[in-house]
């Protein structure tokens, strides 16, 4: 018996779960299907946030939420004046799912369980009477007159229309499939990523963070400002993972070996942090320099860069003495460490490369290459900063997909 759907998404994550919800919603009498190549559904749903699924970001502006991504900024710009985090809120408390907002500006499902997100999401399928089958990779997709046929492995299915949202690949193998369709692939490369620095003391202060720290990579114009988090293995935080996200593409070509100048002051430069020495030392001159207030750096990455520099802690500021002020100074503000490698970011594994933009109709989320095709989520050249960006790309991709793909073709 031949299998038939008006519109099959490929892909049973956060971008095809909102495609396939979506069409059924502008669609209803449209017959829907999600395949899912694995044994999991929603699987990055599940584990992102540490479990609590950061749903999206409280950035409300379509421009200023668009740059927050590396890739897609100037066609997502368009795309978030369609939907947006405005529109994610909305459409997950209209379905009983309350959100909130954490200082950072990351929104999280009051629960602080993922569970939760997965539950609504879920009922919508079965609301819908999406159908769901799981252990289908798709192998093939051949177009013809008036459908799409899909080889899986042990039989085939028929398409009106195909959404694909399968996610994105560590390999350029795993779009092979996509650019025999005629697709232009864009080369993946690992994004959103820590530094490991084997050879550096500094991991011996694992744990210790600091709020605000400019981040340079020496030898290119990649830098930022943000919290910083000293690791067992190197650095992580905000600042390095931003690094990792804008400089993806020239950081692989550097094979993960370049050194980066650290500010532990964040944006005080050096005229600003002597003049503040001064006059403490002017006000305290017997103050112990182990103990100065000026800075205020958590105390054991104080004392690590003291005892780096060779510095008794317990020297007065009047006895430092003017090299002593240089040397501290300079470490403060341009201390030095060579990165040899990264480690993924949590389990959140993101990359950047997919399907090139210029092969899609951004209006639509059509493929030019293929009309009937439509793309939604990370297959897509496009990817965010951490904080709740990647999956607000995945809701706005999915709807724009699901809703084009249901309204703008006549079922046969």
């Amino acid at each position: 018996m031949e299998q038939r759907y008006n519109i099959v998404v490929i892909g049973g994550g956060a971008a095809g779960f909102f495609a396939a919800i979506t069409c059924k919603t502008h669609c209803p009498s449209a017959s829907v299907i999600i395949l899912e190549k694995s044994d999991k559904l929603l699987a990055k749903v599940k584990i992102s946030g540490g479990g609590r699924c950061n749903v999206t970001h409280a950035c409300f502006s379509p421009a200023q939420l668009s740059k927050n991504y590396p890739r897609g900024e100037k066609q997502l710009k368009k795309a978030f004046a369609v939907f947006n985090a405005t529109d994610t809120v909305k459409w997950f408390e209209g379905r009983g799912v309350e959100l909130k907002t954490e200082a950072d500006g990351r929104m999280f499902p009051v629960t602080d369980n993922s569970q939760t997100i997965i539950n609504c999401l879920m009922r919508e399928i079965n609301k819908h009477d999406i159908a769901v089958e799981l252990h289908q990779p798709v192998v093939a997709i051949i177009k013809e007159a008036t459908r799409f046929k899909l080889k899986l492995r042990e039989h085939t299915v028929y398409a009106d229309k195909v959404i694909i949202a399968s996610g994105g690949s560590p390999k350029p193998e795993g779009f092979k499939w996509l650019e025999e369709l005629g697709h232009k692939i864009e080369q993946p490369v690992p994004s959103l990523f820590t530094f490991n620095m084997p050879d550096e003391a500094i991991k011996s202060l694992m744990g210790v963070s600091v709020n605000n720290v400019g981040v340079r990579v020496l030898g290119t114009k990649l830098s930022n400002e943000g919290p910083l988090l000293i690791t067992h293995w190197g650095m992580s935080g905000p600042a390095i993972l931003k690094i990792s996200a804008w400089g993806a593409r020239i950081l692989n070509d550097l094979n993960y070996n370049f050194r980066i100048q650290v500010n532990w002051l964040g944006s005080l430069n050096e005229d600003n942090a002597r003049t503040m020495l001064l006059a403490e030392t002017s006000v305290h001159p017997k103050r112990k320099i182990v103990n100065l207030e000026t800075f205020q750096l958590p105390n054991r990455l104080y004392l690590f860069l003291l005892s780096k520099l060779g510095i008794n802690p317990d020297t007065s500021l009047e006895e430092l003495g003017k090299k002593n002020q240089n040397r501290l100074l300079n470490t403060l503000l341009n201390d030095e460490y060579k990165v040899e490698g990264k480690t993924t970011f949590k389990e959140e594994f993101v990359t950047c490369g997919g399907v090139s933009l210029d092969c899609v109709n951004m209006d639509t989320m059509e493929s030019k290459a293929c009309p009937g095709i439509y793309f939604a989520g990370e297959v897509l050249d496009i990817d965010g900063v951490t904080g709740g960006f990647n999956f607000q790309a995945a809701w706005t991709t999915g709807f724009i997909a699901g809703k084009s793909a249901a309204e703008l073709h006549q079922f046969a």
